[in-house]
C-alpha cells in the first residue's frame, strides 16, 4: 500500500473519511426536538434530503426526508415518533433513493435525550450504509431497551453531553474527536447483526 505524502506528514493520526468509509458511516444527524428541525452532514443530506448542498441548514418535512424510499416514510416516521415517546436508542433500518434512481439501504442509529421532565430534547446519531450486508442476507434488529443501560448506552449519553458541549466551543477538533468516539461507539454495537424481521 502506497503512502501518499500527506499521509506521512499525518504521522499515525488517522484520516476520518478513510475510516468512516471503511466503517460504511456516511453521514451524521441531530434532531433538534423543540424546534421541528434536523441537521445534516453532507453524506446525510445527500441521502435524506436527496441534496448535499442542504448540509449544515436546519431542515423540516418534508425536505428533510425526501430521499427515504416512498415505500418506508410511513414507517419510519412512526419509528421515530415512537422512539422520541420512549427516549432511549433508536435503530431503524430503511431505503432510500439517490438522485440517479439507486436505491441503498441504511440503518440509523442513534439516541434520543430527555430533559429534567422526561420530554424529548435532542437526538442524534449516525447513518451507516447497510446496503452490502443487506445483499449477503443480513438484517440488523432493533431490541426492547433493556431496564438497566447497558454500556454503550452510557457511553452514548456521556458522549451526547460531550458533543453539544463541543458544539458551543470555537475548536473543531473537540467535534472530531467526540465524533470518532462515536463511530466507535456505532461500529461496537453493529459487530453482531443477527436475522429477523425490521420492527
Amino acid at each position: 500500500m502506497r503512502v501518499t505524502a500527506s499521509e506521512e506528514r499525518a504521522g499515525s493520526f488517522p484520516d476520518l473519511r478513510r475510516v468512516l468509509d471503511a466503517s460504511g458511516i456516511v453521514g451524521t444527524w441531530d434532531w433538534y426536538v423543540t424546534r421541528r428541525t434536523v441537521l445534516f452532514d453532507e453524506g446525510a443530506a445527500a441521502l435524506l434530503a436527496g441534496d448535499p448542498q442542504l448540509a449544515g441548514r436546519e431542515l423540516r418535512n418534508p425536505e428533510a426526508t425526501a430521499g427515504i424510499h416512498p415505500d418506508d416514510l410511513g414507517w419510519v416516521m412512526a419509528e421515530m415518533a415512537r422512539a422520541l415517546e420512549a427516549g432511549g436508542v433508536i435503530l431503524a433500518e430503511y431505503r432510500v433513493r439517490r438522485p440517479d434512481g439507486s436505491v441503498r439501504w441504511v440503518l440509523s442509529r442513534g439516541r434520543v435525550y430527555l430533559d429534567g421532565e422526561g420530554r424529548p430534547l435532542r437526538a442524534h446519531g449516525l447513518l451507516i450504509d447497510i446496503t452490502e450486508s443487506r445483499e449477503e442476507g443480513q438484517r440488523y434488529v432493533a431490541h426492547a431497551v433493556p431496564s438497566k443501560p447497558a454500556p454503550t448506552d452510557r457511553l452514548m449519553d456521556l458522549c451526547g453531553e460531550l458533543r453539544m458541549l463541543a458544539d458551543t466551543m470555537p475548536s473543531s477538533t473537540l467535534r472530531l474527536l467526540v465524533d470518532l468516539v462515536l463511530l466507535e461507539i456505532g461500529r461496537s454495537g453493529l459487530d453482531a447483526p443477527e436475522p429477523g424481521s425490521r420492527h
